[in-house]
C-alpha cells in the first residue's frame, strides 16, 4: 500500500475540495461544520432569491469590481455588474432562470464604509426596491482605521450598521436581507497586526445579521478554509480582494445560502 506524503496528502485535500466546488456544496459545509451561520436553517427552508425577484447587491471595492455606473440603471448588464462575485452570482441566478423575472444590480462603491453606504441609501437602495439586498461591508472601516484615514471604531461600525438595517426595514418591510461577512486573508497587505482587533468587525456584522434576521454568508470561513488546500494569494493576491478563483468561491457560497438547488 502506497504511504500518504504531505505532497500527496494536500493533493488529496485539493481534489475533495476542488469536487465540493462543482458539486456546490463549499458553502453549506463550511457554513455547517463551523456553526458560525445565522439564519442557515430559514435560508435553505425556501430560496431566498424566488422570481419574480430583484436582487441588490451592495458594499466596497470588493463588491463593485469595475463596475460601470453609466450602465447602472439597466438590471443584468455586464459592464454595471462588475467582475467579481456579485456579477458570477448574477449570472448563475439567470442561467436558472427560465424567464427574465430576475434583475440583478450592483451598487458597491470603492472604499465605502457604513456611514457611507448610509450618506446614498435612498437612492442606490430604497428607490431601487430590491426583494432581496445583499450586503458585504466592513474592511474599510478598520482598514482606513489603520492607515489614518479614518476616525471610526468598532462600536461606531455596529451602531450604523444596525441603524441602516433597522431604516431598510421600516422603508421596505418585505425585504430578503443577506449580510455577507467581511473577510481578509493573511497575504500582501495583510499581516498579523489586523488580528484579532478585524475578528471583532466580522462578529459585530453577525450580531447585525442575527439582530435582524437576516441571512448571513460566512466568507471567512470558506476562504479558512480554502487556504488550506491553496496559499491565501491565490484566492485574493493583496489579502483584501479575491482573484478569479476567489471571486468564483465566493460566488458559490452566496448562492449555497441565498438560492440553493434543490
Amino acid at each position: 500500500m502506497e504511504q500518504e506524503t504531505p505532497q500527496s496528502g494536500t493533493r488529496t485535500r485539493r481534489r475533495e475540495f476542488l469536487a465540493l466546488a462543482a458539486a456546490g456544496s463549499i458553502g453549506p459545509l463550511s457554513l455547517a461544520t463551523t456553526g458560525c451561520a445565522v439564519s442557515t436553517d430559514r435560508a435553505h427552508e425556501s430560496s431566498i432569491v424566488r422570481e419574480p425577484c430583484t436582487v441588490l447587491f451592495q458594499g466596497d471595492s470588493i463588491t463593485d469590481a469595475h463596475r460601470v455606473r453609466e450602465s447602472e440603471g439597466e438590471p443584468n448588464r455586464h459592464p454595471a455588474l462588475g467582475n467579481g462575485y456579485a456579477l458570477l452570482a448574477s449570472a448563475a441566478l439567470l442561467t436558472r432562470s427560465s424567464a427574465p423575472t430576475v434583475k440583478c444590480y450592483n451598487r458597491g462603491i470603492s472604499g465605502n464604509k457604513v456611514f457611507q453606504l448610509a450618506d446614498r441609501w435612498d437612492r442606490d437602495c430604497i428607490d431601487i426596491e430590491p426583494d432581496v439586498l445583499s450586503i458585504l461591508i466592513g474592511v474599510n472601516d478598520i482598514w482606513h482605521k489603520r492607515n489614518g484615514d479614518y476616525d471610526g471604531t468598532l462600536e461606531i461600525y455596529e451602531r450604523d450598521y444596525d441603524a441602516l438595517l433597522e431604516r431598510t426595514r421600516r422603508a421596505l418591510p418585505g425585504v430578503r436581507i443577506v449580510v455577507c461577512e467581511p473577510f481578509l486573508l493573511r497575504c500582501g497587505v495583510v499581516d498579523g497586526t489586523w488580528f484579532p482587533e478585524f475578528d471583532t468587525y466580522r462578529e459585530a456584522a453577525q450580531r447585525v445579521a442575527s439582530k435582524h434576521d437576516a441571512a448571513w454568508v460566512a466568507f471567512q470561513t470558506v476562504f479558512d478554509r480554502a487556504c488550506e488546500i491553496a496559499p491565501p494569494e491565490h484566492w485574493a493576491k493583496d489579502g483584501v480582494h479575491p482573484t478569479p478563483a476567489g471571486a468564483a468561491l465566493m460566488a458559490q457560497a452566496w448562492l449555497d445560502v441565498c438560492a440553493p438547488r434543490t
